[in-house]
């Protein structure tokens, strides 16, 4: 028997944009949603992140990309439909959903409301679903979810601008969280001022944490210390200002994903401080242990959180005013957007308005 097209293989009919091979030349794509499950969220998609992984998958950079591949897993929207068994949402509720589509719900990390380190965690987009289907993102116009993934949008937070918080701001958030560098009059460092960066510095302040911006760009250090609202700024190239702050940071959140020397932020950390990396440079970073065995320091990592943590993310931000810095675009200009990306040049999240612009 032949295998169904993708607009044949559920009976929901769906539309948005593709990726077909490793151009990531994104284009229009048809193809079609499960139906709504008795456990299952359906929503209309309104906005969606552009997020540098979306990048990485579409251009297969990572090797483990599945074609036609609909990026995106920064998606919020309203509820259209509710199945029969799903208890905490109904049609009409603002809702998002992030970087996972489904877990084992057995193992440790599940039962430890940490789905984000299952090993059978399902993305959101470009892999397997349960029942053998391929996961589509979303560049689209509507999704279909299990209940568990699915993140309540209070009120009070405009949904373009809160849809980065379910990559970048939970990215940032655990780690704060669960090292501990959260406690008010701690001084933590943000390495990098991007889509990650500039949230971590948001939530850090609204934490109570003394923040310090470390980045290789002068240019940015007015915007860290007056828009932002971070406490003092470092050039990680300015021998002098990164000698004079050698010891104390009681934490640092790394997020910058190119390869890069991390000795010096070693440095810069007290006593049993903690260098937490959330960015994901594609070559080993070179790992100094003498100054950890001397100071008594953790290197980690973090990647993203679990669907309990992000929910309680999404509250935190609601009730301190934290959204992401963004730029609105349509969907007709996501390949330009890409290629802005490649170079940085956003400030800090496009988000594509998929309700006003996602046309067939």
């Amino acid at each position: 028997m032949a295998a169904k097209s993708h607009e044949e293989e559920h009976h929901n009919k769906a539309f948005g944009w593709a990726a077909r091979d490793q151009s990531g030349v994104l284009s229009p794509f048809q193809f079609s949603r499960r139906v709504t499950g008795e456990k299952d969220v359906a929503f209309k998609v309104l906005f969606c992140g552009v997020c540098h992984s979306d990048l990485h998958m579409a251009k297969n950079e990572w090797g483990v990309s599945t074609y036609p591949l609909v990026p995106g897993h920064e998606i919020v929207g309203q509820v259209t439909e509710v199945g029969s068994k799903v208890e905490k949402l109904k049609v009409g509720d603002k809702v998002g959903v992030g970087g996972m589509a489904g877990s084992c719900h057995s193992c440790d990390s599940c039962s430890n409301n940490l789905e984000n380190y299952c090993p059978e965690m399902i993305l959101t987009f470009s892999a397997k679903y349960h029942d053998g289907t391929i996961t589509y993102g979303g560049y689209s116009d509507i999704m279909v979810a299990d209940e568990h993934f699915i993140v309540r949008i209070p009120e009070n937070l405009p949904l373009d601008a809160a849809a980065p918080l379910l990559c970048a701001g939970i990215t940032v958030y655990s780690p704060l969280r669960s090292y501990g560098l959260d406690k008010p009059g701690m001084h933590v460092g943000v390495v990098g001022l991007g889509g990650l960066g500039h949230v971590a510095v948001k939530f850090a302040k609204a934490m109570g944490v003394k923040v310090t911006v470390i980045s290789t760009s002068p240019s940015k250090k007015q915007e860290a210390l007056d828009h932002l609202g971070a406490d003092s700024f470092l050039v990680s190239r300015d021998h002098d200002g990164m000698q004079a702050a050698v010891g104390t940071m009681d934490g640092i959140i790394d997020t910058v994903s190119a390869t890069h020397p991390i000795s010096p932020l070693i440095g810069l950390l007290k006593t049993r401080g903690k260098l937490v990396l959330v960015g994901a440079p594609e070559k080993p970073l070179e790992l100094p242990v003498f100054p950890l065995l001397m100071g008594g320091k953790i290197v980690g990592g973090s990647a993203g959180g679990g669907m309990k943590e992000t929910q309680e993310m999404i509250d935190f931000a609601a009730r301190n005013n934290i959204t992401a810095d963004i730029e609105v675009i349509p969907m007709d200009y996501v390949n330009t957007a890409m290629e802005r990306l490649l170079k940085g040049d956003v400030r800090y999240r496009f988000v594509i308005d998929i309700g006003n612009t996602l046309k067939i």
